[in-house]
């Protein structure tokens, strides 16, 4: 590989490392604590929600719980003017990919299922 693009990843890859500085950290801590997770496929549905409970360190780690499992690995991140997060969980099936960006005092988000093979867009408020 070129010394060129490897500089290159290195220094996208120390962008990545620096996304939570400490004027972000407050700001990751607008999305701590509990939230209420409408997982319906149609907003016309009888309502299906689940509890969310997140903690945002103030290095960008994300940990809590969703849908009644552990997250075991998350992280925030701050760009283009929106504060995400995204994180995993398992349960039989296996792992979920989750994500989603506060836009007006709501998450909008999606869970991917590897092992059920589907995407599932979801909004959060607080609880």
């Amino acid at each position: 590989m070129p010394v060129v693009s490897s500089l290159k990843m290195l220094i996208a890859s120390a962008a990545l490392a620096l996304a939570v500085i400490p004027a972000q950290a407050e700001e990751a801590s607008a999305l701590d604590g509990e939230w209420t997770v409408d997982l319906r496929l149609s907003l016309d549905d009888e309502a299906y929600t689940q509890p969310l409970v997140l903690v945002v360190s103030d290095k960008g780690a994300v940990s809590g719980a969703f849908y009644g499992s552990l997250i075991e690995v998350g992280r925030f991140g701050k760009a283009q003017g929106r504060q995400c997060i995204a994180f995993r969980t398992s349960d039989g099936s296996g792992n979920y990919q989750h994500s989603a960006c506060l836009v007006e005092n709501k998450m909008i988000g999606q869970s991917w299922s590897e092992g059920r093979g589907f995407v599932l867009p979801w909004t959060a408020t607080r609880k």
